[in-house]
């Protein structure tokens, strides 16, 4: 395909509307703050430009996530330090945690970004003020817990999970590290109230940023199939045993349904009365779909 039909699908019933008051938070908590971490699972598309128009001009990092899931051949746009910009890094998740080089990194880049920038009234202050922002389910959580695991040696202070909107409101401050004496602010996922670009949002839900069931798991499917194939992105062909790549995604999910026993059982009405059938399960083979390519199993795929 050349081009991927939407459908004239309103995106305005995929995004929560909590998201402004988390927004109004984070411009209190702006106020203490010497210095913006955002997390991003993808370059372009995971940030939000409402969090960068609205929280003003402060040095800023960019943290993109999960690094080792995305095509080495679509290395992402670098970003500069400072107002609307960033120094990328990666940060490694894994079933058990374990620092890697760009985790060390984050700690001392804060603070050489905090002491080479004006402070105004904290200029007194020997602490640092951190605000992690991003979209939903991005790892904002799980980055202040590695920090603090890897320069306090201790456990995770905000909770986790696998799903957007964990976190519903700005937390307390979080002390990460001693020297410097410095303490992140945990804040809630928060998407542009208005997107126009739908393609964006598909990207977002994607990566987890919006739950699957507000878009639905077969567009998804449908749209990360075209994408596998634009990249020429074909491990999926592999992974499912397929003979070649297909273009239309009821192809692929009947053969997943087939060969991995995705049936589930439908009452039909008959003329003698209801009879029950086996069918296959498209949406739990969609779902299956969606999850191997979250997990790394389809191969290193960049969206943007």
């Amino acid at each position: 395909r050349e081009r991927f039909e939407f459908g004239g699908r309103d995106v305005a019933s995929w995004f929560p509307r909590h998201m402004a008051k988390g927004l109004r938070q984070m411009r209190l908590a702006l106020r203490r703050a010497d210095c913006l971490v955002e997390r991003s699972h993808i370059p372009l598309s995971g940030r939000n430009p409402a969090l960068q128009e609205a929280l003003g001009i402060r040095p800023h990092v960019l943290v993109l996530n999960k690094m080792d899931l995305a095509d080495p051949c679509r290395q992402p746009v670098s970003a500069r330090a400072g107002p609307g910009g960033g120094q990328p890094w990666c940060h490694r998740q894994g079933t058990e945690w374990q620092p890697c080089p760009c985790c060390l990194q984050v700690v001392p880049m804060v603070a050489r970004l905090v002491a080479n920038g004006p402070r105004y009234h904290r200029a007194e202050s020997s602490e640092h003020n951190i605000l992690v922002i991003g979209v939903p389910n991005v790892g904002k959580s799980s980055l202040i817990n590695s920090l603090r695991r890897l320069h306090l040696k201790k456990g995770k202070a905000t909770a986790v999970g696998g799903e957007p909107g964990i976190t519903k409101a700005v937390l307390s401050r979080i002390q990460v590290c001693e020297k410097p004496l410095m303490y992140l602010v945990d804040t809630p996922g928060v998407l542009p109230p208005r997107l126009g670009d739908v393609e964006m949002g598909m990207k977002l839900a994607l990566c987890g940023a919006i739950r699957d069931h507000l878009v639905g798991e077969d567009i998804m499917a449908d749209y990360l199939l075209y994408t596998l194939n634009k990249q020429q992105q074909f491990g999926y062909v592999r992974r499912y045993g397929l003979g070649q790549p297909c273009d239309h995604i009821e192809v692929l999910l009947k053969h997943l349904a087939l060969s991995q026993g995705r049936t589930q059982r439908v009452k039909v009405l008959t003329g003698t009365g209801n009879v029950n059938m086996m069918m296959l399960n498209y949406p739990a083979a969609a779902y299956e779909f969606l999850r191997d390519f979250r997990a790394g199993r389809l191969g290193r795929v960049t969206l943007d």
